[in-house]
C-alpha cells in the first residue's frame, strides 16, 4: 500500500490523505513555478525604479567612501612624510658624527706618520707670506738710505777719496 502524506500547499478540495505523493510534488512545483512567475513580472514592472534608486545609492555610498579614502591617503601622506623626515635628520646626524670620528682617526694616522694636516700647511703658507713681505720691505730700506744720505751731504761724494797731499810749489824767484 502507498503512503500519503500530507502537503503544506494545500490540494484544492482533496484531504491531505486523499493525493498521492506524486500529485502532491507536481501541484507544489506548479505553485513555485506561479509564484516565481509572479516575482518576475512585478520585478520587471518596478524593476527600473528600484535599479534607479540602487544606482543612486550606490553613487552615495561611492562618493562617501572616496571622500573618507582621500582623508586617509592625505592622513597616511602627510605621516609618512613626517617619518621620512625624521628618518632624513636622524640619518644625517648619524653621517656627520661617522664623518667627525673618521676625519679625527685620519688626522691621527697622518699624526703619527709625521705628515703635516691641512691647519700646519695654512700656518706654514701664513709664515712664508709674512716673511716674503719682510723681504720686500728689507730690499727697499737700503736703497733709500743713500739717496738720503746723499741728501744731507751735497757736493761731497758718497764715498771720501783721501786727500792729495800738499805738495810744495815752486817758488817765484823774488824780484830784485
Amino acid at each position: 500500500m502507498a503512503t500519503r502524506k500530507s502537503f503544506p500547499f494545500g490540494t484544492h478540495g482533496m484531504s491531505p490523505g486523499d493525493v498521492p505523493l506524486s500529485d502532491a510534488v507536481k501541484e507544489s512545483a506548479q505553485q513555485i513555478w506561479l509564484a516565481g512567475l509572479g516575482a518576475f513580472s512585478k520585478a520587471q514592472a518596478e524593476g527600473g525604479k528600484v535599479f534607479e534608486a540602487l544606482v543612486k545609492e550606490g553613487v552615495t555610498m561611492q562618493r562617501k567612501t572616496q571622500t573618507v579614502a582621500e582623508e586617509k591617503i592625505t592622513e597616511a601622506t602627510q605621516r609618512m612624510t613626517s617619518a621620512a623626515s625624521e628618518m632624513g635628520s636622524r640619518a644625517a646626524g648619524q653621517w656627520d658624527k661617522l664623518e667627525t670620528i673618521f676625519e679625527d682617526r685620519v688626522a691621527k694616522a697622518l699624526g703619527r706618520l709625521g705628515i703635516p694636516t691641512a691647519r700646519d700647511l695654512q700656518a706654514l703658507h701664513d709664515r712664508i707670506d709674512a716673511l716674503t713681505q719682510e723681504l720686500a720691505k728689507a730690499r727697499k730700506a737700503p736703497a733709500a738710505r743713500p739717496a738720503k744720505a746723499a741728501g744731507k751731504t751735497a757736493g761731497k761724494p758718497a764715498h771720501p777719496t783721501p786727500a792729495k797731499k800738499a805738495t810744495p810749489r815752486a817758488r817765484k824767484p823774488a824780484a830784485k
